[in-house]
């Protein structure tokens, strides 16, 4: 794969990551909802999936508790959401 394919994804999960944040510090997201908890998810993969072809151990880390923080995060909406159906 072209090492540039690997940095544009980086690229997109890093724009998915800031872009969840800055929603959620405007009031627009809720930490609490599906697209806050999804975005930081498929923003940690993207960024986990760059980070196999340029290897840094401190980010790997770093995206694999962010993933496991927001996959905590999506089972809490789901568990919500079929309460009050």
């Amino acid at each position: 794969m072209e090492i540039w394919i690997a940095d544009a994804v980086g690229m997109l999960g890093t724009a998915m990551v800031l872009v969840a944040f800055y929603m959620q510090q405007l009031g627009y997201s809720d930490h609490k909802g599906l697209s806050y908890n999804l975005m930081n998810f498929l923003g940690a993969l993207f960024l986990l999936f760059s980070l196999y072809f340029s290897f840094n151990l401190a980010s790997v880390v770093m995206e694999v508790f962010w993933m496991v923080a927001s996959l905590i995060g999506l089972w809490k909406f789901w568990r919500r959401d079929a309460a009050t159906d």
